[in-house]
């Protein structure tokens, strides 16, 4: 009788522990487990980086307790080009240091100082998409689902009151997180939010044409050369979000079996793919551009024409990705330091001045991360022989050399794209500036693990085959399992043998004698 009373209560507490885990959706019960690096061994990237400042300003994870934060949450990595894995791990450090605790749960800023435009806890909109893109790989998913609530929900159950200061394209991003971790209750549980976002754009921003309009400074690209702050413009920009946005919900609609509301935000997606393709489109310059309040062309290339494959917005086999050319010539936006947010060749090029956050040709971090997003996208999704590994090896470079200020890292707003100086970087507002993605680029496209609905697993580097000898990629948390990612040129590095191999909780899923794309069935 008692044995019988000791397997039901034990039976009991299993029970209880399902549903409790199946109630929050969490997908992190798996502890961070590297297969092969020692988490040790990369400590010392954060002893160096916290004696860089005295810090001034603390928040919920201050430089004491930077390293034991890292190593519960981070995937580890480690190449032989020592400024790539320097710049991997300063990006952890510094995104860290923007996580708040408010009275409603974490929050993350973009600024640490205040800001006299930021909603309530020092919160700006402009880089959600990116902040929810980078902390989708962080282990503890508390953070970032805490700061989506907060936007969302933290006014008295409605949206903060500052949300729709900026364009966004939320409901893909949090669709690109649902890839990773899988959590299904908690993407479905924002639908009902990101419907409610799509129709205040429609009501505020819809043109009668279909597309939309924004001021660039809603963009959080103020003073750039097709626009102005106070000028209504259809751009890639917010266009290419709401294709993006009508696309995930409609994505969402298919899991909750709503077929009704998934054929109707995928007619949304459709007509805007099919508007964007035909006014946004210049035959002449070969390139997505700004279409005027005046509805014509602006006659100018900038980054934002790149936005689209962002998204994989364009369709494949009509030519446009000629347009990518244009990051590989120095009069288009090849710099010595990156890639340009206007091209080189306008006469209106870097005419603005410096001090106003100018979007006239120097070179910002947000638009940056969100070019190589995109390019990564064009070598992954779309036949074509305009760029290659290389040239997206290339611009990596760049960016990772970019972000030094006197011979130290530093991330901040923007930086000239000759000297690699960065304007405004003397400024307290400018420092550890939380408006770009980068270690997301490092595992989504230099190492090449593409998200995916499925449980394949499916990793396609961007990295020439013969530009490294070894990297390591580990402790990445991907659909509640440990991912491992390794290339091993003579097999005496990691001594797993030659070749390049993907492991699955310490498991070998697949292998190459070179690096090249392998899915795991």
């Amino acid at each position: 009788m008692l044995d019988q009373l000791k397997y039901k209560i034990i039976a009991f507490v299993i029970l209880i522990a399902a549903f409790s885990s199946c109630k929050s959706g969490a997908t992190h019960s798996k502890k961070g487990t590297a297969t092969i690096l020692e988490a040790d061994n990369f400590k010392h990237y954060v002893d160096y980086f916290n004696t860089m400042e005295d810090e001034n300003l603390k928040f919920a994870i201050p430089n004491d307790s930077a390293w034991t934060w890292m190593e519960k949450n981070i995937p580890l990595f480690e190449c032989p080009q020592q400024n790539f894995e320097e710049i991997y791990y300063y990006r952890w450090w510094t995104a860290r240091k923007h996580i708040k605790k408010t009275p409603l749960g974490f929050g993350i800023t973009e600024f640490l100082v205040d800001r006299s435009y930021a909603d309530k806890y020092n919160l700006i909109a402009c880089a959600l998409g990116h902040h929810i893109n980078e902390f989708r790989w962080v282990h503890d998913p508390k953070y970032i689902e805490q700061d989506v609530h907060l936007w969302y929900r933290g006014n008295d159950g409605k949206p903060m009151n500052k949300l729709y200061k900026f364009s966004s394209w939320t409901a893909d991003a949090l669709y690109n997180r649902y890839l990773v971790n899988n959590d299904k209750n908690f993407l479905l549980d924002m639908m009902p939010d990101m419907i409610t976002d799509y129709s205040v754009w429609e009501k505020d921003r819809m043109r009668s044409d279909g597309l939309f309009w924004q001021h660039d400074v809603k963009d959080g690209m103020e003073e750039s050369l097709s626009g102005g702050r106070k000028v209504q413009n259809a751009r890639p920009t917010i266009n290419s979000y709401m294709y993006a946005n009508a696309m995930a919900i409609s994505k969402m609609a298919t899991m909750k079996g709503d077929k009704t509301l998934e054929e109707k935000f995928k007619s949304k997606a459709d007509n805007l793919q099919s508007l964007i393709e035909k006014k946004l489109w210049n035959p002449k310059s070969e390139f997505f551009e700004t279409f005027t309040e005046k509805d014509t062309l602006a006659q100018v290339r900038e980054a934002i024409g790149f936005i689209p494959w962002y998204f994989n917005l364009p369709q494949k086999d009509k030519g446009f990705e000629k347009a990518w050319e244009q990051i590989k010539d120095e009069k288009g936006f090849s710099a010595p330091f990156g890639l340009t947010t206007a091209e080189r060749r306008s006469p209106r090029f870097r005419t603005h001045g410096t001090g106003t956050c100018e979007w006239d040709g120097a070179i910002w971090p947000f638009a940056t991360a969100q070019t190589l997003t995109a390019l990564a996208n064009v070598l992954n999704n779309y036949n074509q022989t305009f760029v290659d590994k290389t040239d997206y090896f290339k611009q990596m470079d760049l960016y990772v050399q970019s972000q030094y200020y006197r011979g130290k890292p530093y991330i901040g707003e923007y930086l000239d794209e000759t000297t690699g100086y960065w304007l405004m970087g003397d400024r307290e507002r400018s420092r550890y500036y939380n408006h770009s993605t980068f270690n997301d680029l490092m595992i989504t496209g230099l190492v090449g693990l593409r998200p995916r609905a499925d449980e394949k697993i499916e990793v396609n580097p961007l990295i020439p085959q013969e530009k490294w000898d070894w990297f390591c990629l580990d402790n990445v948390l991907y659909h509640s399992n440990i991912i491992t990612i390794l290339w091993d040129k003579t097999g005496e590095k990691y001594g797993k043998g030659k070749g390049f191999r993907v492991f699955k909780n310490g498991k070998e899923i697949a292998v190459s004698e070179k690096l090249e794309k392998l899915v795991s069935e």
